[in-house]
């Protein structure tokens, strides 16, 4: 599918952004860094590094919004991960951001 037709057959309009963010993972509370490159209120698009081992559920933090979304993979290709966000959490206390 071309990207112009995927963004025809999205629900939302996807506002494009690059904020740095950060995946939190429940392993130890490990973290993999990523870019988020477009966003609406109920997902987003990240780049990872194309090695990364991103996990099904996760927390993203971002920090420019001071937020946690808490997300769920539902697609993948390459570097890019789509997300759907299923809610939001303070930023964690132990976080350095």
């Amino acid at each position: 599918m071309s990207d112009d037709a995927e963004i025809n057959n999205r629900r939302e309009h996807r506002n494009r952004v690059l904020k740095g963010a950060t995946i939190i993972t429940g392993v130890a509370n490990s973290e993999i860094s990523v870019t988020v490159r477009n966003m609406h209120q109920n997902g987003a698009e990240l780049r990872v590094s194309a090695d990364a081992r991103v996990p099904e559920r996760f927390l993203l933090y971002v920090p420019v919004d001071g937020i946690g979304y808490r997300c769920v993979v539902r697609w993948r290709k390459n570097d890019r991960v789509g997300v759907q966000f299923e809610g939001t959490e303070p930023k964690p206390a132990w976080h350095y951001g």
